[in-house]
């Protein structure tokens, strides 16, 4: 980690080289009596090179107050260390808006706790901005008038937008910043990056004095990017600059492809042999083939070392080539490590050195949900609630981490003998800090349990997995599926509109009509239309919504038919009645 010094990340280029990039800063307090700016970067090592990215800050404080160097080196320095202490599945976007959220509420709170609390401007406040360079993209973060720029050719385009009202060429005040209010809002972009790219951060005391024809000649003819920000900051000096002067400027020396460290190591392993039964592999004893499919192999096995039963699961043969394939088989483990829920399959630490490429979690002694609802196939809708929430507390597990299952079928949970169920294979699961989108082409998960907006060729969300698991649990309330298969081939929005729900209420059913109404809100086409939240589902599958007790009142003829043909004969004879008389 640095605060005002030079970064260089400069080896020879491997195969595999990861992202790199060269740093130069240059601050000074100017004519004022202190430097309330304060700017750092940061390029960890391996695994959070590839999982976090790289980091340049730089905050600026009020001159109006005696303590904003205090929030511009808090806000900094506590951003450094804290967004890379955020979970590796999350967003860069996730990431940067909890920690910032944090570091302002705390500002705020002291400046409420100090003698300023009645004087805002007085308080601890600074305007913020941070680029975190990831993989092949750069993410901006600003709030205040700190800038962004980014050098193309011989241009110099501000990249973000000051949050600053002009009352008079004298009086100007800040619209939103660190510290001024609880609630808080940064703004957010990204852009791609290739290399060559040039990203530069300044503060007013820099932009408001020099010109960007000026600093785009001290970049392409200085010697090094400490020497450029150094004479920017000189310049400025010289025109005359009233403020603290503060500049960071990062160029990009190489643009890796999309990869995950952890994930791209365990991929250089070699491939393992073809497995059998009885066979001694890496310290297992493979007990039998649990099934083969056309992506993955996968069997029962014994560790020899603690005789603990666990499953272990192979690269398929006909994908061995595929890098792709392979570092997604690879990205289960990191999925497994992660989600940690009883509702989940977890992944089994290694207790020796793996020799091969492959993966090991716990074996699950029982049966699939899909064999569980053969053997079942009228369960009480108790039965099926049960399962239902303890699928949906594994797949919060995955919201949480901002992972999206994608592949939630029957075949994907298990019904151990205490009957848990768990959630099994995480091959599809989009992961939000990892997942390269632009690599995911096909429509994830199985065709009957894939939400609408995948054939659109949208994102998934949290409420993707819910529409799956809604599906699964009309599936075991019927036996049949909500929409015809025709639904895999509504890949527009016209088409999709021509769907029509199946109700589940026929006069074989036993279910409340509420239950119904339930699953045909979580079945909506229209993600939008959907629960927010799986808590919302699973708390209506056992309590009547009113709404839909509303709606949903049976008609006279089902209530009481006697009633409803008594009424009907008397309004016969009513009108009878009236067209005699006349």
């Amino acid at each position: 980690m640095s605060y005002g010094n030079k970064i260089i990340i400069d080896t020879d280029e491997p195969i595999n080289q990861p992202l790199t990039v060269s740093i130069g800063h240059a601050s000074d307090k100017g004519v004022k009596p202190i430097n309330q700016d304060f700017s750092g970067s940061s390029i960890p090592n391996e695994p959070l090179l590839s999982s976090k990215g790289i980091v340049l800050a730089m905050a600026d404080g009020i001159s109006s107050s005696q303590v904003s160097q205090i929030a511009s080196q808090t806000a900094v320095s506590g951003f450094l260390e804290d967004y890379y202490c955020t979970s590796d599945s999350w967003s860069v976007k996730t990431s940067v808006q909890k920690v910032v959220k944090s570091i302002n509420s705390w500002l705020c709170a002291q400046t409420c706790n100090s003698p300023y609390r009645f004087e805002r401007d007085k308080g601890y406040i600074c305007t913020f901005s941070a680029l975190v360079l990831k993989s092949n993209t750069a993410h901006l973060f600003h709030s205040g008038d700190t800038r962004i720029y980014r050098l193309s050719g011989n241009s110099l385009e501000p990249l973000t937008k000051d949050h600053r009202r002009v009352v008079s060429p004298e009086v100007s005040y800040l619209t939103r910043a660190l510290g001024i209010e609880q609630s808080f809002e940064i703004d957010y972009q990204t852009q791609p990056i290739e290399q060559g790219d040039v990203f530069v951060l300044a503060t007013d005391g820099v932009y408001e004095f020099i010109d960007t024809v000026q600093i785009v000649e001290a970049i392409h003819h200085a010697k090094s990017l400490d020497c450029a920000a150094t004479r920017i900051i000189q310049q400025a000096l010289d025109a005359g600059s009233d403020d603290n002067l503060s500049v960071q400027v990062v160029r990009i020396e190489h643009v890796p492809d999309y990869e995950l460290h952890e994930v791209q190591q365990m991929t250089k392993l070699p491939l393992p042999p073809e497995l059998t039964a009885r066979m001694i592999f890496d310290g297992y004893e493979i007990i039998r083939e649990i099934y083969i499919s056309s992506r993955s192999h996968v069997f029962l096995a014994l560790d020899l070392d603690n005789q603990q039963s666990v499953v272990i699961k192979i690269p398929s043969t006909e994908l061995r080539n595929d890098s792709q394939y392979l570092e997604r088989f690879m990205l289960e483990e990191w999925i497994a490590k992660r989600v940690n829920n009883p509702h989940v399959a977890k992944a089994i630490k290694p207790t020796r050195q793996r020799h091969y490429l492959y993966l090991v979690s716990e074996y699950i002694e029982g049966i699939s949900l899909h064999q569980w609802m053969i053997d079942n196939p009228k369960p009480t809708l108790e039965t099926v609630r049960a399962i239902v929430e303890q699928v949906a507390k594994g797949l919060q597990a995955f919201h949480r981490q901002e992972m999206i299952h994608q592949d939630l079928r029957p075949q994907n949970v298990m019904i151990d003998h205490l009957n848990t169920a768990k959630i099994i294979d995480f091959g599809s699961t989009y992961i939000a800090g990892v997942t390269d989108t632009k690599k995911e082409k096909s429509v994830p998960g199985t065709i009957r349990y894939s939400a609408p907006e995948y054939f659109l060729g949208h994102q998934g969300t949290p409420c993707s997995d819910l529409y799956a698991l809604a599906v699964m649990t009309y599936q075991m309330l019927s036996g049949s599926f909500p929409y015809t298969p025709d639904i895999a081939q509504a890949t527009s929005v016209p088409a999709q509109r021509k769907l029509v729900y199946k109700s589940l209420i026929d006069n074989d059913s036993n279910l409340p009509p509420w239950i119904d109404d339930t699953l045909r809100r979580a079945l909506q086409i229209s993600p939008l239309k959907r629960y927010g939240q799986l808590s919302e589902f699973t708390y209506d599958l056992r309590h009547p919504n009113k709404l839909f007790l509303a709606k949903t009142r049976p008609p006279l003829l089902q209530r009481d038919p006697l009633m409803f043909w008594q009424s009907v004969s008397f309004i016969f004879f009513a009108i009878i009645v009236v067209l005699l008389s006349r």
